[in-house]
């Protein structure tokens, strides 16, 4: 890709957002009904490629067990409220409650609270003994200290996930975390990320993860771009990313890595997008937040929203528009995108031409700003 010159010390690759990316049908169209939108990764089949993203407004263990019995994954937080507190229902409600002044600073005298490691794995285990899927998920930084209280419990897909995850991570304050060892002594699926970059994602595929995440999470209650400067506009990332996933394919001889979309993704267009330019599923939150069963009560943020010393996010307010079903599966009373998600994706699917997600990143796209 051609490189644009910013001016005259510095140039840069043009990069695209989901927004600026469209969907191009072919000649044949198919029934919405006869397309399949069933994602399998390692052992494990969901009926839709869509993850529920581990932030503590949307998922606790119970919703995380009507997702898993509505067809897909949900990812825990071990880093949130459900392991530092015995019961946080009062909390979740006086956090939905907070005036946008005095929100990120009661966000981060809660979240100081310590984490408990019995509490890991009761949680694992209430959202186990359901009979769904479990995924969990620590931090880099969390993921030594806490990984074995986790496998113990019997996680089913283990998620280490920060804004920015490398494979060769330098500090010169702690040992940090070698990723390879770690995933090849470990005897569950790891998915890992953010990254951003062909590089970055052919290293994170090299450790031995089962999926890797592209993008930095937390979309509508993200401010790392305000914060940092950093920002990859998430079609190019994806793009990228599935560039390494298809070489190193050809690289380890056959390993197939997923690629999981992380992050800005809003609607059900956005969810359709980033899976026609190369992901095999995505990890979405703020849909869900808007659900009336979410623990967050209308209200959404994200685990950068609460640090210590630099919060990159904040609480947001998104409201309630029905249940998790009517989320997922409709009927939708909206002609926003946020409702009837999976059947958006069918449609999308169905009038490209195409009948399952592999074939679907085949589709054309065009450049078409918003």
């Amino acid at each position: 890709m051609a490189e644009v010159e910013i001016g005259r010390g510095k140039s840069g690759r043009r990069a695209y957002a989901l927004d600026e990316i469209g969907i191009v049908p072919s000649r044949r169209t198919r029934d919405p009904e006869e397309v399949s939108v069933a994602w399998q990764i390692d052992a494990y089949r969901f009926e839709m490629p869509l993850v529920v993203a581990p932030m503590d407004s949307v998922v606790s263990p119970a919703t995380a067990i009507a997702i898993g019995r509505l067809g897909g994954l949900a990812v825990l937080d071990l880093e949130g409220l459900w392991t530092r507190y015995e019961n946080p229902e009062s909390l979740l409600a006086e956090i939905a409650s907070l005036d946008d002044a005095t929100a990120t600073r009661r966000l981060q005298e809660l979240y100081a609270e310590p984490i408990k490691e019995d509490l890991i794995g009761r949680r694992i285990e209430e959202i186990r003994d359901a009979g769904v899927t479990v995924a969990a998920r620590l931090s880099p930084q969390r993921t030594a200290q806490y990984h074995k209280a986790v496998i113990d419990a019997g996680v089913d897909l283990f998620v280490i996930r920060g804004t920015t995850v490398s494979a060769e991570h330098v500090s010169g304050r702690a040992e940090p975390l070698n990723l390879k060892q770690f995933i090849y002594d470990l005897d569950v699926p790891v998915i890992v990320g953010g990254c951003a970059t062909y590089t970055a994602a052919l290293h994170l595929m090299r450790t031995g993860a089962a999926g890797v995440l592209v993008g930095f999470g937390g979309g509508s209650g993200h401010t790392t771009r305000t914060v940092l400067g950093v920002a990859v506009p998430m079609a190019t990332a994806i793009s990228d990313v599935a560039a390494a996933r298809r070489d190193y394919l050809d690289e380890s001889g056959g390993r197939y890595v997923h690629v999981i979309a992380d992050g800005g993704m809003r609607q059900s267009g956005d969810i359709a997008k980033a899976l026609a330019v190369g992901a095999d599923a995505v990890l979405v939150g703020s849909p869900f937040a808007r659900s009336t069963e979410s623990p967050g009560r209308g209200y959404h943020w994200g685990s950068e929203a609460h640090h210590d010393e630099l919060p990159r996010g904040k609480r947001v307010e998104l409201g309630s528009i029905g249940t998790l079903e009517q989320i997922l599966y409709g009927p939708s009373n909206v002609a926003d995108g946020s409702m009837n998600l999976i059947g958006a994706l069918r449609r999308a699917m169905a009038t490209a031409g195409y009948s399952d997600l592999k074939e679907f990143q085949r589709v054309q796209v065009v450049v078409a700003p918003h």
